[in-house]
């Protein structure tokens, strides 16, 4: 079954919402004029979204998906579907062993979601892309949270949400291929007056155990030719953003070495963007795991990767937006929610490797994050 998304009296309302949006950043749309904003789809495009080419069905019946084709929260839950079928099966042409499992669920407060994982793979020992459509009240922390980041919400209040999202975190057992995490997802929330605030937010990182500059430069490079398409600022910012965000402050180091994060956009063009961002995963991943997923490696090097996944499970557990936001919602999975976490982990107390070994040398690049490219 095909569903189409554009039609011209989209582009009709899209047309009028972009010039309302110029004479007032602070517009907010009223409930079913939340059309579309920034979308690049054309007819053509949209036949590509088949619903018998993802993973599962999708989490919104199909009927609600054809009655509102036009309303951003089925043109996201369409693109994010296709997305984790791609990478989904980008991966599995690198795994001989496994295949990925494929598990859809309901949330009885509202929506639900796609998971997949593949685990005990002889390249990917853990690797998780999940899809979450979900909708119900805000609960009092997640308002907390968005509070902090300056929307203007009210304690207390009843806020209705709608959230969409696609993320991953790819956990080979090679030391010598990077870890990857992504995430894009898009939010709404109704406020008392029945008006909507309306977001996108994601973005893309790596985490290498051993440093290879080469890989760290065409990983930066496939995410700033994404945000160039767009605006030629996007890059240069989101990717401090990301090192500021990636950031383990007890430890004094970032995560990895970086990519691109940010939140809160609500431009008309933002969709498009979004878009441009998920669709460079594949480009900007899959060369590293074709490149060192046969390399050789020891039992030390085993050791510090273990070590270095341990980073990983602190920062997520302790500062990660996504993670806190989804033990905050009521019905939680936790499953999917906590499918970022690696099979195995280590931690080691005091442990600082050699200044000049590799090890050390990884290390001094998360302390001091680079600039892998140049940009104006």
């Amino acid at each position: 079954m095909i569903l189409k998304i554009i039609s011209s009296t989209m582009k009709t309302v899209y047309t009028a919402t972009c010039l309302k949006m110029k004479d007032d950043s602070k517009f907010r749309l009223i409930p079913g004029t939340l059309i579309a904003l920034g979308i690049s789809y054309s007819t053509v495009a949209a036949k590509s979204l088949t619903i018998d080419k993802f993973m599962a069905d999708t989490v919104t019946d199909s009927q609600t998906l054809k009655s509102r084709p036009e309303d951003m929260k089925t043109i996201m839950e369409l693109m994010i579907m296709n997305i984790q079928a791609e990478f989904c099966r980008a991966l599995e042409k690198e795994e001989p062993k496994e295949k990925f499992k494929v598990d859809r669920w309901l949330r009885p407060e509202g929506g639900g979601g796609v998971t997949c994982v593949m685990q005990e793979g002889e390249v990917f020992e853990k690797a998780g892309v999940n899809v979450s459509v979900v909708h119900g009240n805000l609960p009092p922390r997640a308002i907390d949270q968005m509070r902090a980041r300056g929307k203007n919400f009210e304690s207390g209040q009843l806020l209705p949400f709608f959230a969409a999202g696609v993320s991953a975190v790819i956990h080979p057992r090679n030391p010598y291929v990077p870890t990857i995490h992504f995430n894009y997802r898009y939010f709404e929330v109704t406020l008392p007056d029945n008006t909507i605030e309306w977001w996108f937010g994601g973005g893309t990182d790596l985490t290498p155990y051993y440093l290879n500059e080469e890989d760290a430069v065409h990983f930066h490079r496939s995410l700033k030719n994404a945000c160039d398409q767009h605006d030629k600022a996007y890059y240069p910012k989101f990717k401090r953003w990301c090192d500021e965000y990636f950031n383990i402050p007890h430890r004094g180091e970032r995560r990895g070495v970086g990519g691109i994060f940010f939140d809160d956009l609500d431009t008309p063009s933002t969709f498009s963007f979004v878009k441009s961002c998920a669709q460079a995963v594949i480009p900007s991943y899959i060369p590293l795991v074709q490149k060192h997923k046969n390399d050789l490696y020891n039992d030390k090097e085993r050791e510090w990767q273990l070590l270095r996944r341990g980073r990983y499970v602190e920062f997520n557990l302790i500062y990660d937006r996504g993670t806190k936001f989804g033990l905050y919602t009521p019905g939680a999975r936790y499953e999917s929610i906590l499918m970022s976490l690696p099979l195995t982990a280590n931690w080691k107390y005091m442990h600082n490797p050699d200044p000049e070994s590799r090890e050390g040398k990884l290390t001094e690049v998360l302390k001091n994050p680079r600039d892998w490219i140049k940009f104006e």
